[in-house]
């Protein structure tokens, strides 16, 4: 295979060039939403992306794992605010009852942009916040999760439905992100058996299958794995913790390729 590699902002490549372009770090989509849309969909006409156009799309948007939950997938418990809905934060957390404890963070983002660790002692200086954010794009709110901080978050690689190594990430001490950004730190560990399947049937779930993933889950209070977010567009990948990874991604490409001819 003829490989080059290119940013998904470069105005002088013409994408009709190439047979199918494979999706890796285009880590500031989340900040330039609107131009990458109109991107991929432009890209997505005179190429064939991977992980593919649908699935990427629908993958975009965290209400996602409301898709999940239907197909018997335990998430995070989540709820969504549409934007230029009128209420408040106070008001949205009584109704779950989680006003003591909560994370805000918006449906569309990455990197921990605009996440914020709500209690009641906080809760006045992040109305001003919610207020603005509200106005111009979809909001979720979810409990607090413990685990994150006590234990980490679990993140298991699959490639071509099949799983391929893990990592737990950790938060530094103090805080609750474990982006590398924020001083969060990774540990390679081999998961359960219980964690493999679950990451396997997330995986399954998908409207459309996907050549690679990253499924990350956490402890809820019960003590049982639920899945925080699946990563199908530019997931770190981690192959510096497996040797054999980059290569299973290649002869999944390829094998893709070999599909679609």
């Amino acid at each position: 295979l003829k490989v080059t590699r290119r940013t998904w902002s470069d105005r002088d490549f013409d994408w009709t060039k190439t047979n199918f372009a494979v999706f890796r770090t285009t880590w500031d989509y989340f900040t330039r939403f609107d131009e990458f849309i109109r991107w991929m969909g432009k890209a997505s006409r005179q190429t064939h992306l991977l992980n593919p156009f649908k699935l990427a799309q629908w993958n975009l948007d965290k209400h996602y794992l409301l898709d999940l939950q239907r197909k018997g997938i335990p998430i995070v418990p989540t709820s969504f605010i549409r934007p230029l809905t009128k209420t408040t934060l106070r008001a949205e957390l009584e109704k779950k009852g989680w006003k003591k404890n909560a994370v805000l963070k918006p449906a569309i983002s990455g990197s921990a942009r605009h996440t914020y660790h709500l209690l009641e002692k906080n809760l006045e200086n992040h109305e001003s916040i919610f207020g603005r954010l509200i106005k111009e794009e979809s909001m979720m709110l979810q409990p607090f999760i413990q685990s994150i901080v006590d234990k980490g978050e679990l993140s298991l690689i699959v490639i071509d439905g099949k799983y391929t190594h893990a990592i737990m990430k950790h938060a530094k001490l103090g805080d609750f992100r474990v982006q590398h950004e924020f001083g969060g730190s990774i540990e390679v560990i081999e998961p359960s058996d219980d964690a493999i399947e679950l990451a396997e049937k997330a995986i399954a779930a998908c409207p459309y299958p996907p050549v690679y993933g990253r499924v990350d889950m956490v402890w809820d209070a019960e003590d049982q794995l639920v899945i925080s977010e699946l990563e199908l567009i530019e997931p770190e990948l981690f192959f510096r913790c497996n040797e054999d990874s980059a290569k299973k991604l290649a002869q999944a490409i390829k094998g893709y390729i070999s599909a679609s001819s």
